[in-house]
């Protein structure tokens, strides 16, 4: 052959690739397709590098990123299509979902190239900050003399595998202390005076924050000490030991100086993990109710905690108590509660009202007090099992609830049966139940998880 025939047959088959390659790899003709990701109009977020799977009838998969504009373009065969996208943002305590789905695209030899569609993304908000752990109900003394109650703290976890960033996080108690209070909210209609006016009214004289931010990586928790950020093990070998470097307490003597509840905090502790109070009621001490506690922690939105607080018109009072200090409450909008728990005594449940509305809390968890038992929250078995690092991680035969304890009366355990404490030390990552309803999410356990 030739050189003049040799490079005309190598021009033809260039050519013959570059005509192929105009339509597709396998000869089929292909149509470029534009979509454009759409947050909802409350969104603020980034849109580019989301991944968009555009799928066809017969499950060929193609992927491609989106822009800073969220428009993200394929090229593809005639066929029916369908977009999917997800995407999954944390902010203020919240984990925000969103996916979009778009069926039926129809491309045909008469597609116009560049044919551009909308693909709109539905928000969805989960808690991604949660109480996991309520400890306020004391242990019994070494010496048989009574109980004792001054160790009370929470653990709050992230249930996401997004890092928490929270400013101005807040600790609250609904009023009154405790469920069988003849002086309570509730009208003379059986209902809540604020159940349809979405705020949640915080007593005890004030609220709790941490002047900082705080940042809790995935799968990961904080322990508060509420009383007694000390090793309180030896006093009393029941207790628990709360002076751990990295450790929180509520601790603010200029405004509760009652040492009983609030004695200075071990030295272990970091001054920069002290919650601050803003007070707005009377009393020396912020009065955690070691039978029927109704807690919840929040942020603050566009205000400080001072400024909150010091807002009459954001104070609430009990019927025929208006402008009485000791009676006072302040109004925290249920769109800034986090999470909430509420106690209900095993010995005053027919006597017991709820204070939370079901947006908080649609149920109570049961509590036997005085003898080291916690309120501890349910694992999400299906979704914890879901999690492929988990695999040979999980300890299942969970055996620390009180359902079958002689002498407890109305005991409960983890339906889920994962022992989530000996889990965890294994390196699983577990995901708690969350309904917001404490009677589903939590379970007594018998042996508080800071005791192991």
């Amino acid at each position: 052959m030739n050189m003049k025939k040799f490079l005309f047959v190598m021009l033809s088959a260039l050519l013959f690739c570059y005509a192929c390659s105009d339509d597709d790899n396998n000869g089929y003709k292909t149509y470029q397709l534009t979509m454009q990701v759409v947050y909802p109009s409350n969104a603020d977020w980034n849109l580019d590098g989301l991944t968009v799977k555009l799928t066809d009838g017969n499950g060929v998969t193609y992927d491609a990123t989106t822009d800073v504009t969220g428009a993200v373009n394929f090229v593809v065969p005639v066929g029916i299509y369908e977009a999917v996208v997800s995407s999954k943002k944390a902010s203020e305590g919240y984990v925000y979902i969103y996916n979009g789905i778009k069926s039926g695209i129809v491309i045909t030899d008469q597609w116009l190239n560049g044919t551009s569609m909308t693909l709109d993304l539905k928000e969805s908000k989960a808690g991604q900050i949660l109480i996991k752990e309520l400890y306020v109900g004391g242990c019994q003394k070494d010496d048989g003399s009574g109980d004792w109650q001054f160790d009370k703290y929470a653990i709050l976890y992230n249930n996401s595998d997004q890092t928490a960033t929270l400013e101005n996080l807040c600790f609250g108690l609904v009023a009154p202390t405790m469920p069988n209070s003849s002086l309570n909210d509730y009208g003379t209609d059986g209902n809540l005076v604020y159940a349809n006016d979405n705020y949640i009214p915080a007593g005890g004289a004030g609220i709790w924050y941490l002047p900082r931010t705080l940042t809790i990586e995935p799968w990961q928790q904080i322990v508060v000490a509420f009383n007694n950020a000390l090793n309180n093990t030896l006093t009393y070998s029941n207790s628990v030991d709360l002076s751990h470097s990295d450790y929180y307490v509520t601790y603010d003597i200029d405004d509760f100086n009652h040492t009983s509840y609030h004695p200075a905090p071990s030295e272990n502790i970091l001054t920069a993990n002290y919650f601050s109070a803003a007070k707005f009621g009377q009393g020396s001490s912020w009065v955690l109710s070691n039978r029927g506690p109704a807690v919840f922690i929040f942020t603050t939105h566009g205000v400080t905690p001072e400024e909150l607080v010091s807002d009459v018109s954001n104070y609430h009072y009990y019927a025929g108590k208006e402008n009485n200090i000791i009676y006072r409450t302040v109004k925290v909008p249920t769109s800034w509660i986090l999470d909430g728990i509420e106690v209900f005594p095993n010995d005053l449940l027919e006597k017991s009202q709820k204070r939370f509305t079901p947006a908080i809390d649609g149920g109570c968890t049961i509590l036997t007090n005085k003898y080291g038992y916690s309120s501890y929250r349910n694992v999400d078995k299906e979704a914890t099992e879901a999690i492929a690092e988990n695999s040979g991680k999980l300890v299942y035969n969970y055996s620390l609830g009180t359902l079958n304890m002689i002498g407890v009366e109305n005991g409960s355990t983890d339906p889920s049966g994962i022992d989530a404490e000996a889990s965890i030390k294994n390196g699983a990552r577990i995901v708690y139940q969350d309904t917001n309803n404490s009677t589903n999410d939590f379970h007594q356990r018998r042996k508080a998880s800071l005791k192991n």
